[in-house]
């Protein structure tokens, strides 16, 4: 009874300190899911908890108010752009489409796709926010 109040107790802090770290690397993630995971249901469980904190780790940060006002007054480009995949949060943009850098953080660029205007980062041309 004593050890399965200490581990509920191990694994309420640990989720908690999830929490408060929301904000936390794909290798954190997984190393928190990790050891959640060997808390609750040993080896297999390290490896289970393992694979889902790298997923909620990969997360994307949402891009500074600055960067999102600058794509929503940005003059949109002459020609119109449009593509038949659906625009997703997390993957990348089809490479027919043009993206702009922003000139005050370049770490965000933007494209105006499907009459959408869409934050990316330019590296990997992922779509952080589709502007509504």
């Amino acid at each position: 009874m004593l050890s399965k109040l200490i581990v509920g107790a191990a694994t309420a802090a640990t989720l908690m300190s999830g929490v408060a770290f929301a904000q936390s690397s794909t290798v954190n993630g997984a190393a928190g899911g990790a050891v959640t995971g060997a808390i609750v249901g040993g080896p297999v469980g390290a490896a289970v908890g393992g694979v889902a904190g790298a997923v909620v780790g990969t997360a994307i940060d949402p891009p500074p108010q600055k960067v999102v006002t600058y794509v929503r007054e940005a003059p949109a480009p002459s020609a119109r752009v449009v593509v038949k995949e659906k625009i997703v949060v997390g993957q990348p943009l089809p490479e027919t489409v043009v993206v702009t850098p922003i000139p005050d953080d370049p770490t965000y660029a933007y494209a105006v796709v499907n009459d959408q205007r869409i934050i990316v980062e330019p590296s990997s041309r992922k779509v952080i926010q589709v502007i509504k």
